[in-house]
């Protein structure tokens, strides 16, 4: 299907015709961004639109025939350009150039973060995996109970292999308001999503890794 096509249901929004698609369009851009966008075919790449509400031009680095948009992120951005690029795409993948955060250590492997049997208790926002129960949460408790998963209470919950806790010393609190998916790419064949799991003491930020090669070949059909 062609790129044109996709768009058309959205009321205000239309390809930017004074752009081709086989005419790569180069901003200032890092070799990792770069990389990035010739892992997809060129005609995915820096596809153009015209918001007509407000002429506006925006240029998604990747658009895929499933109308999916992807967003390579190599610096910090600000709250108003994120809301501003999630408002006008309605299907956006950020991935972000994590080798460049300050502070950012993968930790431990997680439990299924929805586990039934967790379902009475809440991750500490600490580098050591525990739990507090929710009950002494709703009761204000000032130092509720802290559970590690060798207590009695947690011992028979089993670890995965693709969920992990992680510390981000200087975050880039924005990406916290993302509402859009979000990878993380550290390098390397794999990706890290990053997740949120909604609780009563705040919400607790974790990755799920995924392959590098999974999640390029998910947003490229078998027959490009």
């Amino acid at each position: 299907m062609d790129n044109s096509e996709m768009r058309k249901d959205i009321p205000g929004v239309e390809i930017f015709p004074g752009v081709s698609r086989q005419k790569e369009y180069y901003r200032k851009e890092t070799a990792w961004h770069r990389d990035w966008k010739l892992a997809f075919p060129a005609s995915f790449r820096e596809i153009a639109f015209s918001d007509t509400a407000n002429s506006n031009i925006h240029r998604a680095d990747i658009f895929t025939p499933s109308g999916y948009t992807i967003e390579f992120q190599n610096s910090p951005i600000t709250l108003a350009e994120l809301n501003s690029r999630e408002a006008f795409y309605p299907n956006l993948i950020w991935v972000l150039n994590g080798k460049k955060f300050k502070g950012f250590k993968i930790l431990k492997h997680l439990p299924d973060v929805d586990d039934p049997r967790l379902e009475g208790y809440e991750f500490c926002h600490s580098d050591h995996l525990s739990m507090v129960r929710k009950t002494e949460i709703i009761q204000e408790i000032p130092n509720p109970k802290i559970l590690n998963f060798y207590h009695p209470e947690l011992k028979g919950v089993k670890l995965t292999s693709n969920l992990y806790s992680f510390c981000w010393k200087q975050p880039h609190s924005v990406w916290y308001s993302a509402t859009a998916k979000i990878i993380i790419d550290l390098g390397g064949h794999f990706l890290y999503e990053l997740k949120q799991r909604k609780q009563l003491n705040g919400n607790y930020p974790y990755l799920k890794m995924i392959s590098r090669k999974t999640f390029i070949d998910w947003h490229t059909p078998p027959e490009i």
